[in-house]
């Protein structure tokens, strides 16, 4: 075999990895947006869904309940239009449990406020603190929802089993990433239990927008770490 060119720099033969190495970075990108694009066009049917509910068959059902409401104002009550009023309100509970379901209505005001309500509502113990090292921008619907599920889940799981006294939330935005933190201070070997999301449904909302969960418990407690593209 005749040898390569004086000066060429590299071996033949490694021209064509390069351009294999070169064409399968192009596919993991290519895949990674494809999943991207279709985790957001689910989120944003939910969107969809969420306002047709909330904006549609939500305030026909509560003006049902005042037309029933005033006609036992008009001594025609009795227990049949009793028994509609609690129909109705049933219905209205259930259509706010399948909207909150589909994107959590405290995502309206944000990422940072929506955790910081999360976390009002823990209780005096353990004590919560929610940070971002600076403003958040604009964050992705399928982004915002994944990071929220996650990071609310890790935090329900330190309050429920880690007997910590504090936990810390920290978000953060470089370059392109979305960067969350759930550090607690309870007695370690916590692990998310499967009655909720649960971690690997918490690793698989992570990874299927190209991101990353790690874990990490010991003595002194256990640190959430999510990555997520934004």
């Amino acid at each position: 075999m005749a040898a390569p060119p004086p000066g060429s720099g590299f071996p033949q033969s490694a021209a064509p990895e390069a351009a294999l190495a070169a064409r399968s970075y192009r596919v993991t990108l290519e895949l990674r947006e494809a999943r991207h694009r279709l985790v957001r066009s689910r989120e944003e049917e939910r969107l969809r869904i969420r306002r047709d509910l909330h904006d549609g068959l939500g305030p026909a059902i509560v003006g049902a309940r005042m037309q029933v409401a005033a006609a036992a104002r008009s001594n025609a009550a009795d227990d049949l239009l009793e028994a509609m009023q609690e129909t109705l309100a049933e219905c209205n509970r259930e259509i706010r449990r399948i909207v909150d379901g589909l994107r959590p209505g405290a995502l309206d005001r944000g990422l940072l406020a929506a955790l910081e309500q999360r976390a009002g509502a823990i209780g005096p113990v353990p004590s919560v603190t929610v940070e971002a090292a600076a403003p958040l921008p604009p964050l992705d619907a399928a982004v915002e929802v994944a990071a929220f599920r996650i990071i609310t889940e890790a935090l329900a799981n330190a309050a429920r089993h880690s007997g910590a006294a504090q936990v810390r939330i920290r978000l953060d935005c470089p370059a392109g990433q979305l960067l969350a933190e759930v550090v607690d201070d309870g007695t370690g070997g916590a692990r998310v239990r499967d009655g909720g999301v649960g971690l690997q449904s918490m690793r698989e909302r992570a990874e299927e927008l190209g991101g990353r969960l790690v874990v990490d418990s010991g003595p002194a407690g256990t640190a959430v770490r999510l990555q997520l593209p934004r």
